[in-house]
């Protein structure tokens, strides 16, 4: 694993494609059925989330947490965090009441996260990193 170590911004890709693994897992326990094409809006844990997290723990980890660089992966993961969870969850609800209105699904509603998403996204983003560390 001399490759993390060297490019420890890797990790956070893993992490995003590990979340987007394990939602169609979690959505499969759910449903039953596999979650139908990877790299969607929506699902258990949020991949956004993930990846923020994960860039945040690495930024952390290389610049030190008194840096600028911090501040700036701080500041953006806030960002992801709230928009999953406020505006784009607001935007899926909107599509909803629209396809009822118009009785015919063409929005997608599955764009936005819950709090439960989030935080899952948050703790799986961040045990994923730190498993990364220890093995590079």
């Amino acid at each position: 694993m001399y490759l993390l170590a060297q490019y420890p911004f890797l990790i956070p890709l893993m992490v995003m494609v590990m979340s987007e693994m394990m939602k169609a897992v979690v959505e499969h326990f759910r449903t039953g059925s596999w979650h139908a094409t990877l790299f969607q809006p929506g699902g258990m844990p949020s991949s956004h989330s993930a990846f923020v997290t994960s860039l945040l723990i690495i930024v952390a980890h290389v610049e030190g947490l008194e840096s600028l660089e911090f501040a700036i992966a701080f500041v953006f993961a806030c960002v992801v965090w709230y928009d999953a969870m406020s505006l784009r969850r607001s935007v899926g609800q909107q599509a909803e009441a629209l396809n009822k209105l118009q009785h015919w699904q063409h929005f997608s509603e599955r764009v936005g996260h819950s709090l439960k998403e989030v935080i899952a996204g948050i703790c799986f983003g961040a045990v994923v990193t730190q498993v990364g560390f220890w093995v590079s």
